[in-house]
């Protein structure tokens, strides 16, 4: 017990410095799966309808890939197919999480000022785990409190909620051990997402192939064959379960046997000279950056091919339904179908890809918080060329995303269609034209970098989470177009098929400048702490 001591006042800590991204993340997703029930009631309002519905999404490789397997046309099965995909952003919340409160912060130096108080050895971990176990606990019963209020069986409810709970407190788990074995925060977040990207291949290419035993190696596999609403294999929460357990015990027995700041996988020494590259800013920012943007760049480029080769299928199965077309036609483009499923996709896109641009405009005020920047800035470095640097990536980063997945998603389609040289520049313009929405909201976050430091993260991630809402529940909400014009990628042409307008995209990309070139000002003008 005197390892653990102090648990109690760590979750509290913890909870307070996550007050509001813990509660965004749950409420977000829970809101998600809640949605999703209606929406297919009102596209496939008949039993006839779902079950052809399930004929044709079990006939497509693709879509299960995506999705998953389904096991059932009833309301709740359809449901719990179509949120197959999204239990993944329960995984990488609970993964962050464990990892910024446990090696982020004894990189930062504050797990040793915690130390030399009355805390136990192992309390940042434990605290770290019961957060996160506390936080997908929540979303279970929301999602499942949700899906029965809704009218869905109760037994498939708890089932699809404890599905989610059991997956975020497994990932939360991985991080755990990955924490322990690596030295920095930034290894431990690239060696516990390595784990899930292998995870999430296995089940692609089990489900996509059909291959069950290839889906069951992965815990990605699992959340699906519990079956919620179509006979409840009740037994695979006993892997979770097992897979939790292990690994968690396996974490603390690693956090008591090493030394504060160490790893049980050795750092690779680096050069003994510096390669000409990192004589400039630039050099050592691309260097912080690659590995990030190079992930950012494959997962555009395997979603846009993914999404472009379902096109075909996905169609297909909206125009035998009077109800989708209708649905998908007014969440963009209409000019037809196709370029109406598109201009949703594009616009999701680049949602994410705005999420990017953030991170990488925020890198500044990461590396101011944690001193980086005075030894860059005694050097013959100037605060502009510093931060034009990171400029760099946070303005032509979502430009590389967004031309990779449109050159993808075109040419996926186009070759399905034996008519690339027509659909790829089609879909490849309205993937760039999402740009201008994205470059305002990480000209939201310079801004307030070079006006209000401490406030550059919370106001940048906030308006992020602002237009998301907007895009999403904007409209199902009815909220006037005053309200919805908050949003930059409101303003955007819905493209392909849609009339292309010059003077929104020019405001968009001015005001961006403006609110770069404010950041910048304020940011030669103001202290560096």
């Amino acid at each position: 017990m005197k390892a653990l001591a102090g648990t109690g006042a760590l979750v509290r800590l913890i909870l307070r410095r996550d007050r509001f991204i813990l509660p965004l993340w749950v409420i977000l997703l829970a809101l998600i799966v809640i949605s999703i029930p209606g929406t297919l009631a009102d596209l496939f309002p008949s039993a006839a309808e779902r079950r052809a519905y399930l004929d044709v999404i079990s006939a497509n490789p693709a879509l299960g890939a995506v999705y998953g397997p389904a096991f059932g046309s009833s309301l709740g099965a359809l449901t719990a197919w179509r949120l197959g995909g999204t239990v993944i952003f329960v995984g990488l919340a609970t993964l962050l999480t464990v990892v910024r409160h446990t090696r982020a912060e004894e990189e930062a130096g504050r797990r040793e000022l915690l130390g030399s108080t009355a805390v136990g050895r192992q309390a940042p971990l434990f605290a770290a785990l019961l957060v996160a176990f506390g936080a997908s606990l929540a979303l279970g019963i929301l999602t499942a409190l949700g899906l029965a209020a809704y009218g869905l069986p109760v037994a498939g409810s708890v089932a699809f909620g404890l599905s989610w709970v059991a997956f975020g407190c497994l990932f939360a788990a991985v991080a755990a051990v990955a924490a322990q074995l690596t030295e920095g925060a930034r290894a431990a977040r690239g060696l516990a997402l390595a784990v899930f990207g292998v995870c999430l291949l296995l089940r692609v290419a089990g489900d996509a192939g059909k291959t069950d035993w290839l889906s069951w190696a992965s815990p990605l596999g699992w959340v699906p064959r519990v079956r919620p609403f179509a006979g409840e294999q009740w037994w695979v929460f006993a892997l979770f379960s097992g897979a939790i357990l292990v690994l968690a015990v396996a974490a603390l027995a690693l956090s008591a046997r090493r030394d504060l700041g160490a790893g049980f996988l050795p750092a690779r020494p680096g050069r003994a000279t510096a390669s000409p590259s990192l004589r400039g800013p630039f050099g050592l920012t691309w260097r912080l950056q690659r590995g990030s943007l190079l992930a950012w760049v494959l997962g555009f480029a395997v979603f846009g091919g993914v999404f472009g080769g379902v096109t075909r299928t996905a169609t297909q199965v909206a125009g035998a339904s009077p109800r989708i077309r209708a649905v998908v036609e007014s969440l963009g483009g209409s000019s037809g179908l196709v370029d109406a499923w598109f201009s949703t996709l594009v616009g999701l896109l680049g949602i994410v890809a705005a999420g990017y641009a953030v991170g990488a405009a925020l890198r500044m005020r990461g590396e101011e918080a944690d001193g980086r920047i005075e030894p860059m800035l005694a050097a013959a470095v100037s605060r502009s060329r510093w931060a034009a640097s990171h400029l760099v990536f946070a303005v032509f980063g979502p430009a590389l995303l967004m031309a990779v997945a449109g050159l993808a998603a075109g040419l996926a389609y186009g070759l399905s269609t034996e008519d690339v040289g027509h659909d790829l520049p089609r879909v490849l313009g309205a993937a760039l034209a999402q740009l201008p929405a994205v470059w305002v909201l990480a000209g939201v976050a310079v801004a307030f970098f070079g006006v209000l430091p401490r406030l550059a993260a919370p106001v940048g991630w906030t308006a992020l989470v602002a237009c998301v809402l907007l895009q999403v529940f904007g409209r199902p909400l009815q909220l006037s177009d005053r309200v919805l014009d908050l949003s930059p990628f409101e303003h955007l042409p819905r493209l392909p098929g849609g009339e292309v307008s010059a003077a929104p995209l020019v405001w968009l990309v001015a005001i961006a400048a403006a609110l770069v070139a404010a950041g910048l000002v304020a940011f030669r003008r103001r202290d560096v702490p």
